[in-house]
């Protein structure tokens, strides 16, 4: 397998200047607009090497601010302005946000409190864990939520095995059962979770951007938790019921042993501390403009003064300038800290609406969408074809680099049928986010099948059936939920 993907790396290296090359020979110079075979051939160079990962995804997301002033598509002014996007600070006040929450451990705290609230039971530990893990997965990375997640859940699950030297397909079935759904419940709910907010997830602040970018038009936080908060909700409660009483059921009473576990974890972690209480005040205060902001804005400032973007930075910046002890120049977070930051996420997102934007300039995006308008209307057949798409190629290929791909086209079409562009994107990129088939569709399905308990065909049998019961409920939230809030009907 790996000697397959390093083979696959390399093709791709060389593949994707190649296909650059024949593009710009080949297509027209004066083909759609001047200059569009330039932004094609470039289009193709970086998202050759983002699917076939030739490179690392960020060095790849800076093709365009390189070859764009180079090929004269745009000014080097011009094409490096989306890479300093508001969106991208409002991501980078999210990952500060939760660089605080994860260096003092509230997170964790928090995860093992919920688990805690909701039983010692088989079913009812997994359903704190997926409590927890959805809702720290709203506020941190999908990916270290998992990573958080997981040494807990496989200690739990080592309560369960009465022999602990059974490998993970030798056990009983109902300890089987429970170690799947366990481990599965983890990895899905810290991908739906992330659906909840708009920083829980990178597709999330990506169709925001291209909103803005393509529009001028924004969806405020808490516009998104309208949306995002019964959507995952729903897609959790039916992924909770689908894994524990359909698909593996594990009939297993009060877990002794797990009480005290949970009680050994807390008291490891000992008595709240000064540092993070600080952090939970910062958080709930952003959290608090966030949701807020526009009848903060409409009845008490009376102008757009907060924006998701200015909360976001100033919450971040807290967490440097908050002082745990001043006179030792000790504050929530070092400078040094930074270093965890996931810096490659701001240039990928900086890489995406450049790209974006010269595809919008070159008038491709708006033939495209054009086509296809002419073929179709808007219907519910419509969105449930490009859900379905979206969560079809999620399995294959990042949410991220699918998000930036799909969305202006999607956004050409809904230009070609007048409609409102958030009504067919929005349902796009909540689909993004749902791969749960393969290991390889999601970091967080990464993380849990690395546990040994889980199958590539338990995941693949589970995956199928949700992704169906997935593309459902999208679709029922977009021809209802999202036409009562954006106001235009079928």
């Amino acid at each position: 397998m790996n000697k397959q993907f390093l083979s696959t790396r390399v093709i791709g290296f060389f593949l994707g200047p190649l296909l650059f090359i024949i593009a710009l020979l080949s297509i027209p110079a004066d083909f759609i607009s001047p200059g569009a075979n330039k932004v094609l051939a470039v289009g193709i160079w970086m998202i050759t090497w983002w699917v076939m990962e030739a490179v690392a995804i960020p060095v790849a997301a800076l093709l365009p601010l390189v070859m764009f002033p180079i090929l004269g598509v745009m000014t080097a002014e011009q094409a490096a302005a989306p890479y300093a996007n508001p969106i991208i600070f409002l991501f980078l006040g999210g990952f500060m946000i939760a660089l605080g929450l994860e260096k003092h451990k509230l997170h964790e705290r928090i995860a093992l409190n919920l688990i805690r609230i909701t039983g010692t039971s088989g079913n009812g530990i997994i359903l704190g864990f997926m409590i927890s893990t959805a809702f720290i997965s709203m506020w941190i990375s999908n990916t270290a939520t998992a990573m958080m997640m997981l040494p807990i859940a496989l200690s739990v699950i080592n309560l369960v095995k009465k022999n602990k030297d059974q490998a993970p397909h030798e056990l009983p079935r109902p300890e089987r059962n429970f170690a799947l759904g366990l481990m599965l419940m983890v990895g899905y709910a810290s991908t739906l979770g992330g659906l909840a907010t708009v920083i829980g997830t990178p597709p999330n602040v990506v169709f925001k951007g291209l909103l803005e970018d393509f529009y001028h038009q924004s969806i405020d936080f808490g516009e998104w938790m309208l949306i995002g908060v019964p959507v995952a909700t729903a897609l959790l409660l039916m992924t909770y019921w689908m894994v524990t009483r359909f698909l593996f059921p594990n009939n297993l009473d009060k877990i002794e042993g797990s009480d005290k576990l949970i009680a050994d974890k807390l008291q490891e972690i000992g008595r709240i501390r000064k540092e993070e209480k600080l952090v939970m005040a910062i958080f709930f205060i952003t959290s608090f403009f966030w949701i807020f902001q526009e009848a903060i804005n409409t009845y008490l400032l009376h102008k757009n003064i907060l924006n998701d973007t200015n909360v976001a930075m100033v919450g971040g910046m807290l967490m440097f300038l908050m002082p745990v002890n001043l006179a030792e120049k000790k504050f929530l977070l070092d400078w040094k800290d930074s270093k965890d930051i996931q810096w490659g996420i701001l240039l990928l997102f900086g890489g995406g609406l450049c790209l974006a934007d010269a595809l919008k300039r070159a008038e491709i995006i708006q033939l495209v969408g054009q086509m296809i308008a002419n073929e179709s209307s808007y219907t519910v057949g419509l969105i449930f074809i490009l859900i379905t798409a979206s969560v079809i190629l999620s399995e294959f290929m990042s949410n991220v680099a699918l998000v930036q791909i799909f969305v202006p086209v999607v956004f050409g079409i809904a230009d070609g049928l007048d409609v409102n562009p958030i009504l067919l994107a929005l349902p796009v990129t909540l689909s993004a986010s749902i791969g749960f088939m393969f290991p390889v569709a999601t970091p967080p399905n990464a993380i849990v099948f690395s546990s040994g308990y889980i199958r590539i065909k338990d995941m693949v049998k589970a995956g199928f059936l949700l992704d169906v019961f997935s593309i459902a409920i999208i679709l029922l939230a977009s021809v209802t939920l999202m036409v009562w809030i954006f106001g235009q009907q079928l």
